[in-house]
């Protein structure tokens, strides 16, 4: 009986070595393509896991000056730099520009890829669909510096392009200080990271757009619907899923500019003493807090107020949408 019993779990375990034997083939197989995946795994460890031990910068009295004192070993401080951070005499001025610049970025830029989604997929000419596609991402794979760059010399209140295109058309009689004066700012940021980021967002609705069924739209145009009626109670309905999760992401990352990028980078190259009181935000103001005068823990401190306040957006903005609209990101 005992030997029956041992022939039976031997016989039961082969087709489990068979498939142990099979796993390792094919991952000796697919050796480079598992090497690939393990290598950009060791850099997201390194670069983004480990750097987060200096979390506890914030709470400790750390100086780059200190001598043998490092992260570890300094004292603790507690929530001192929070309570210095929020009892500064600018907090109400940098808090209101990072708010104001994210949350017009997420009302004004947020529709737009969908709307450029749904225009492109409207299209008919494959040339010029291609062709306005390639334009509309393009600006995406240039660099906020060259941009920056391009402004200055389309925007300059010397000898910019639009400028003087304006006073000899009459419109203007002194030329517009686009870049110094703090009242154009926040346009200058939004309306540029629209034009440079909703082309590259539209891929992903465009995408959501094309695994709808054609012959939702097919039974559609058979019963009468126009092109905007089959947009309304197909197109949109079908990609909301989308939607909803892009929103979500978009909502988690408000403080850092949401859907279009960095507000960081806007803020540091478009920035000046003349329009700081606009362009002064969370992210420059602690990299000037860190780098300029080599307060570190202090930066630290704002940078994880900011990453607390960015999950907190993720979780709630999910929750609501769980209960709304029954779309979720988990």
């Amino acid at each position: 009986m005992a030997e029956l019993t041992k022939a039976t779990v031997a016989e039961r375990a082969k087709p489990l070595r068979a498939a142990k034997r099979s796993i390792w083939r094919e991952i000796v197989k697919q050796k480079y393509a598992h090497l690939f995946v393990l290598t950009g795994m060791l850099i997201v460890f390194v670069f983004n896991y480990l750097p987060m031990f200096g979390i506890l910068m914030a709470f400790k009295n750390y100086s780059i000056t200190s001598g043998i004192k490092g992260i570890f070993t300094s004292e603790w401080v507690g929530l001192k730099y929070f309570k210095e951070f929020v009892g500064a005499y600018n907090f109400d001025l940098i808090v209101t520009n990072t708010l104001a610049i994210s949350l017009l970025k997420l009302v004004f830029t947020f529709p737009v890829p969908i709307l450029l989604a749904i225009m492109f997929n409207e299209v008919r000419l494959q040339f010029f669909k291609r062709f306005t596609q390639t334009v509309s991402y393009f600006p995406h794979f240039i660099s906020w510096i060259v941009v920056s760059g391009l402004l200055v010399i389309f925007l300059s209140s010397n000898s910019g392009i639009v400028n003087d295109l304006l006073k000899s058309l009459g419109l203007v009689d002194n030329a517009l200080p686009f870049l110094s004066s703090p009242n154009y700012f926040w346009g200058l940021a939004v309306s540029t990271a629209m034009w440079k980021e909703a082309g590259w967002w539209a891929i992903i609705f465009l995408a959501a757009i094309s695994g709808l069924n054609p012959a939702l739209y097919d039974a559609a145009e058979m019963d009468g619907a126009g092109r905007l009626r089959r947009i309304w109670h197909i197109t949109l309905p079908g990609i909301r899923g989308t939607i909803v999760v892009v929103l979500i992401l978009a909502v988690g990352s408000l403080l850092g500019g949401g859907l279009v990028g960095s507000n960081f980078e806007q803020s540091y190259l478009l920035g000046n003493a003349m329009n700081n009181e606009r362009s002064e935000i969370l992210q420059t103001y602690a990299f000037k807090m860190g780098l300029a005068q080599g307060r570190y823990a202090y930066a630290t401190a704002i940078d994880l107020l900011q990453s607390i306040i960015a999950v907190i957006l993720v979780f709630g903005s999910n929750y609501l949408s769980k209960k709304i609209t029954k779309n979720s990101l988990f």
